[in-house]
């Protein structure tokens, strides 16, 4: 079999990335701008130059006789200098070592999320096309981290109302922010923040990486709140949000001492409100398939499954 060649794209032959067919996974609408900012509804690959998401020297492509036979994109925000996450992977039948090969060979070591339809295992195809991907993933030297629930409330879907329970306050500190961040994650179900406890930073750095995606988020700053019970203690923090491709919940968290008096739903409810109130025409959001509380206020506030993404690091 003829060698590989395998190297990132540049802004004069960016169509070779359309040169490969799509594969069951990419022929479906199954990607939303406003899903943390990752992807584009409908996956259409654009460099920034011709209006899409996506840069040449971020997108990597291995060629045999010329013809490419697989692919990889990397997405970043408009103002980041390196790529944030993997969100399009994929190769031609027969040429899965292709794909890990390329995977193992491109410079960027970062988050696959792998984006897929809500119950994709019940669709053959789709389900093949996941799991194809996800072997070589894992076969390039990534491992499956969790898998995650993707949401999305419309005007079409009911506008929770709110519960009256607690208060919210703007609070300017970051330190006081990044205190109720540790609180929250001290006792998580979220996997990442429970990857980045388990790395050299422990809990500090898994709260410090909420508080960068919050910074890193283009919406106000002022837009964040913390909750507080009737008699005046913390019971959480919810972000509501806009990250590079529209308004999300860029956070919800209840300390551990609150817990057991469903104020997760509380806290969505005011973060939706408070975005529609801004004039959001949609509301993104997501949670771990493991964090069964948070997936139940999503199911009590209306906001429907739409996707399913399947992270590996």
């Amino acid at each position: 079999m003829t060698d590989l060649v395998i190297r990132s794209l540049t802004p004069s032959d960016a169509d070779l990335f359309s040169s490969l067919h799509d594969t069951p996974l990419h022929d479906t609408p199954l990607h939303d701008t406003a899903l943390v900012g990752r992807g584009a509804f409908g996956l259409r690959y654009a460099t920034v130059a011709d209006g899409g998401e996506y840069r040449p020297d971020w997108t990597w492509v291995a060629l045999r006789d010329g013809k490419v036979v697989a692919r990889a994109a990397w997405w970043g925000g408009p103002g980041d200098t390196e790529p944030v996450v993997l969100n399009w992977f994929d190769f031609a039948d027969g040429e899965a070592e292709a794909g890990a090969e390329l995977l193992r060979r491109a410079p960027f070591d970062k988050e696959y999320e792998l984006i897929a339809p809500a119950g994709w295992r019940d669709d053959p195809a789709v389900r093949a096309a996941v799991e194809v991907r996800v072997a070589a993933a894992t076969a390039a030297g990534m491992k499956p981290l969790v898998e995650r629930y993707r949401y999305r409330w419309t005007p079409g879907c009911p506008l929770p109302e709110r519960t009256g329970r607690l208060t919210y306050r703007p609070e300017p500190d970051d330190a006081v922010i990044l205190d109720v961040l540790r609180r929250v994650h001290s006792a998580t179900l979220d996997a990442h923040a429970r990857k980045a406890i388990e790395g050299p930073g422990g809990l500090e750095a898994a709260a410090q990486e909420e508080l960068d995606f919050f910074h890193w988020c283009p919406s106000p700053r002022e837009w964040w709140r913390l909750a507080y019970t009737p008699d005046g203690e913390v019971a959480g923090i919810q972000v509501p949000a806009h990250n590079p491709s529209g308004p999300c919940v860029g956070f919800i968290g209840v300390v551990p001492e609150a817990r057991g008096h469903g104020y997760g739903y509380d806290l969505l409810v005011e973060c939706t409100r408070f975005l529609v109130e801004q004039g959001a025409e949609f509301v993104a959001g997501a949670t771990d398939q493991g964090n069964a509380p948070m997936a139940a206020a999503f199911a009590r506030a209306g906001y429907p499954v739409i996707q399913e993404w399947v992270h590996l690091a």
